[in-house]
């Protein structure tokens, strides 16, 4: 477990097919990514006077395109179980950015994610634009953070977490750290939130490495998309929305981390089984 992080990635190996499907599902997958993007800013316009926070709108636009993309990859999503209706947040463990496409596919989420991110050229537009949440992993800003989760939270919007902190190879579950899980016990919502497990289980294609999906240590962002589109012949992915639990069933922030990442767990290692 020490030091998966140390091990060299599955080789990129592109031939001059998988060079035409990079340029084809590029062009695809951009123009649709970009094109909805636009259309998201223009119904925000309209959206953001009438209903503030709500976004009754606009997260559909999202979930239309995610989908749509995971449609050109041919990479196809089976969903399990059922998405929570009540106020609430999710968590789930975390593979690679191709996480952001699935969950945003099965639901409407708004995600959280590290201050880095909105820097990032292209997907920091899309994150802000999609209503995505930045934290600054300094204890300084800890009030802060709190006071944005609950303005969101009580705005009706789920949250999603991914408690490992950072992506793994696909092919493992790493501890959840539970400090995010103490904005859930402030007072103004500790009676009313529910947290909703999720499992995100990425499979191989035949007879590529388990690990064809993960993103880890050094890898960079573009060498792993040109992966994904040159693909031929895609694997699978399934996300397993497991029973919500209240979290003033929980003592404190850290049983209410170990039993999501219990749930989690297994049924990772079960579906990998």
């Amino acid at each position: 477990m020490s030091d998966w992080k140390d091990m060299p990635p599955p080789p990129l190996r592109i031939t001059p097919l998988g060079w035409l499907r990079v340029l084809w599902r590029g062009a695809l997958v951009g123009s649709l990514t970009y094109g909805g993007l636009v259309v998201l800013l223009l119904v925000r316009l309209v959206e953001w006077p009438l209903f503030g926070q709500a976004r009754p709108v606009t997260p559909h636009i999202t979930k239309f395109v995610c989908r749509t993309a995971l449609v050109i990859l041919r990479l196809p999503l089976a969903v399990h179980g059922r998405p929570m209706i009540r106020p609430g947040a999710i968590v789930a463990n975390h593979s690679s950015w191709l996480d952001i496409f699935v969950l945003n596919a099965a639901q409407t989420v708004y995600f959280v994610a590290k201050a880095e991110v909105a820097g990032w050229p292209g997907i920091g537009w899309l994150a802000r634009a999609t209503g995505t949440v930045f934290i600054a992993r300094k204890g300084t800003e800890a009030k802060k953070q709190q006071d944005i989760f609950e303005s969101r939270l009580q705005a009706g919007h789920r949250l999603l977490f991914f408690p490992e902190g950072t992506s793994t190879d696909a092919i493992r579950v790493l501890p959840f750290k539970s400090t995010l899980f103490e904005a859930f016990f402030s007072p103004a919502l500790e009676r009313s939130m529910h947290i909703q497990p999720v499992t995100v289980i990425f499979h191989a294609p035949n007879g590529a490495d388990p690990r064809h999906y993960g993103w880890w240590g050094d890898m960079d962002f573009a060498s792993h998309l040109l992966k994904m589109l040159a693909t031929p012949q895609h694997g699978r992915v399934e996300v397993i929305f497991h029973p919500e639990v209240p979290v003033d069933a929980f003592e404190n922030r850290k049983v209410l981390a170990q039993h999501c990442e219990r749930v989690i767990r297994t049924a990772h290692v079960k579906a990998a089984a």
